[in-house]
């Protein structure tokens, strides 16, 4: 007798719950998009106790009669596709079935449900599966589904269910995507009767992002757009100063449905190469439209992830175009909380909109607030620059960038070289005192760093920008680390090794883009010894070493011989810059694609930071004007390669507020 059984309805419908149901957040999201595929303008979401003890979604979208409530419970039962065809081009957000079956079988369900050319509405009620109530009722046109004590017949699922806390966290974030998504549809979620997220409907994604960012968050963020002959796509991504520490923050929202796309998310951080800090992500919510053929979304259970028939051609697209908004996107920022006395419009003009769906409603102001750099007839001076000061700074690198190599004026003396100090601040170049100042000082609020979204030098175009940072007149330094300026805007500090790390990049990415592939000898060869595991990976990798000039050729089982390396490496400086360079093909892996601009990059960045000044390095008042000056030539003079922030601004008003001057 054979072994082999076909599984009664109510066992297979339990497995299909284990693929469909996680959590209480994949129930909210099935039937969220079950009223959204109904045509529905508003959307009600209510949850008790994490969605455990209830799950209530209330929709006026098309209502169903009878005979659909009944086959609404019927495993592959659908009214979103009829044939194959229709598969392969899904513009719903459900299609297969298994959604309402699957919620039934691990709950108690009661739907209630009345399409508009009826007055009589159907009520049913359903637990684990089996159908126990059915009758007619007096409902409005609509559907409302509840979903009580989910996993109550599963103690095994309900054991492994997280914090209420966690849950609910998972039903927002859901709710949250589904917003963004479709901003013309109200929506409403709640918890315990304490409302979480309220939208207008409004059809305008600027207001989504306010209602779920803040008021604030939505002010920092610039719109984007473009389109090719296959895609086109709009939203909204954050200015460098809004980051977060993970990448939830991004959504990527194809044909109305939200999609994890790891190859989308990487083309947009690729957007803000060398703008933003390790570890820190930015706010984006893009939507993204094309012919329902070029992508498949029936490849996950849940239906978040999505296969591209084009991707390359996307992604890169979006990566331009983020990189286009961001160059565009200039501005200084102010420290937050701070209002100016004169008001002007910004050179990108920034998001207007009015909030209706809050209980008082919020207004963002049309303009702008910046402070403009004036044209003061004392920008023409030529900057004063010690040959000491540069001949010293400049003995790791293959040599000084040209504009660092400006003579001293015939006019001004020649300035003493800089000796390193460690031991206190009396060697510290004197700034002229301030009568009626007490030393000690109250304690300021945290300043925004002042930073422009600009794409990297290996893809800026044209003439750098020198308006993009006003002339700024030194004063003194901080702990022989920050410069301190001044202009008739404000105050500027300015970490001086990030400000030359971004002079020093950007020369080194201009002179590597000129050089050919041509390699030195070294005297005495380099040997390095791996793991088994990292030397099977290191030998994979060798061409892509070998393209980028580093002649390098295995030496035993785990031991690789480097004979030669790139004639611009830095001098004293070679053996550590090689072997970070191997570091970094070996931590990336297959992901690294054989690319030497990638690997001179790499390179580049490696050699600015080794060569600039560090902290603690007191100079004079010639050489950091010269500083102040050589960065205002930079494509990007905000961020240093690793996206840190180089300068921050106070103006007047700000000073005036944090000494009470002004209320």
């Amino acid at each position: 007798m054979g072994v082999i059984k076909l599984l009664d309805e109510h066992l297979a419908n339990m497995i299909a719950a284990g693929e469909v149901v996680e959590r209480p957040a994949s129930v909210v999201k099935e039937l969220v998009e079950n009223a959204i595929d109904a045509g529905a303008r508003h959307i009600e979401v209510h949850v008790e106790e994490g969605g455990l003890e209830l799950i209530r979604i209330v929709d006026d979208g098309q209502g169903m009669d009878r005979e659909d409530c009944r086959l609404a419970f019927e495993r592959h039962a659908t009214s979103k596709i009829g044939s194959t065809r229709d598969l392969f081009r899904i513009r719903t957000l459900g299609f297969r079935g298994e959604a309402m079956p699957s919620i039934a079988a691990v709950s108690r369900v009661e739907l209630t449900s009345s399409p508009s050319s009826s007055q009589v509405g159907t009520l049913l009620r359903i637990e684990g599966g089996q159908i126990v109530e059915e009758k007619d009722v007096a409902t409005v046109k609509g559907t409302e589904v509840c979903v009580r004590s989910l996993f109550y017949n599963t103690p095994a699922r309900l054991k492994y269910m997280k914090s209420i806390a966690t849950e609910v966290s998972h039903i927002s974030d859901f709710v949250n995507r589904l917003a963004l998504t479709h901003p013309s549809i109200a929506f409403t979620f709640t918890h315990n009767q304490k409302t979480l997220l309220q939208t207008s409907g409004d059809g305008k994604l600027l207001h989504v992002m306010a209602a779920i960012y803040g008021v604030q968050i939505a002010k920092l963020l610039l719109p984007i757009s473009g389109e090719t002959l296959d895609f086109r796509w709009s939203g909204f991504i954050s200015k460098t100063e809004v980051t977060r520490a993970n990448r939830s923050y991004l959504s990527t929202l194809v044909n109305g449905r939200y999609v994890r796309s790891l190859s989308l998310n990487h083309a947009i951080l690729r957007g803000y190469h060398t703008l933003l800090p390790i570890g820190r992500y930015p706010i984006v919510a893009m939507q993204i439209e094309m012919d329902p053929t070029l992508v498949d979304v029936n490849v996950h259970p849940a239906k978040l992830e999505a296969r591209f028939s084009k991707e390359e051609e996307l992604c890169n697209a979006i990566e331009q175009s983020v990189k286009e908004t961001l160059r565009q996107g200039l501005g200084i920022v102010r420290p937050m909380g701070t209002q100016p006395k004169a008001k002007v419009v910004t050179q990108v003009e920034q998001p207007q909109f009015e909030l209706q769906f809050a209980p008082q409603a919020v207004t963002l102001a049309k303009e702008r607030d910046v402070v403009t750099p004036s044209n003061s007839d004392m920008s023409k001076r030529q900057p004063y620059v010690s040959r000491e000061f540069f001949e010293e700074l400049t003995t790791s690198a293959v040599q000084a960038p040209a504009a660092m190599t400006t003579t001293t004026m015939a006019e001004e003396p020649s300035a003493p070289a800089i000796k390193e100090s460690g031991s206190g601040y009396n060697e510290s170049p004197k700034a002229a005192s301030v009568a009626n100042v007490k030393e000690q000082e109250p304690p300021m609020p945290e300043p925004v760093a002042l930073q422009v979204s600009m794409a990297s030098a290996e893809e800026a175009e044209g003439e750098p920008d020198e308006s993009a940072v006003p002339v700024l007149y030194p004063v003194g330094q901080v702990h022989g680390t920050y410069i301190v300026a001044q202009n008739d805007t404000g105050m500027y500090l300015i970490d001086q090794h990030a400000a030359q790390e971004r002079i020093f990049y950007e020369y080194f990415m201009e002179k590597l883009r000129q050089e050919s592939v041509a390699s030195q000898l070294m005297l005495f060869p380099h040997t390095v010894e791996c793991t088994a595991a990292e030397a099977v990976r290191l030998e994979k990798r060798l061409p892509l070493l070998q393209s980028f000039g580093l002649e390098i050729e295995t030496f035993g089982s785990r031991t690789f011989l480097v004979r030669a390396h790139p004639h611009w490496f830095p001098e004293g400086a070679e053996l550590e810059v090689i072997e970070e360079l191997i570091q970094f093909v070996l931590e990336a892996g297959e992901h690294v694609q054989a690319d030497v601009a990638l690997m001179r990059e790499k390179a580049a960045i490696m050699m600015s930071c080794k060569a600039s000044i560090k902290a603690n390095r007191f100079l004079t008042h010639a050489e950091m004007e010269s500083l102040l000056q050589q960065l205002r030539t930079t494509t990007s003079p905000f961020t240093c390669p690793h996206g840190r922030p180089i300068i921050i601004h106070f103006s007047g008003y700000d000073l005036e507020k944090m000494f009470k001057r002004v209320m």
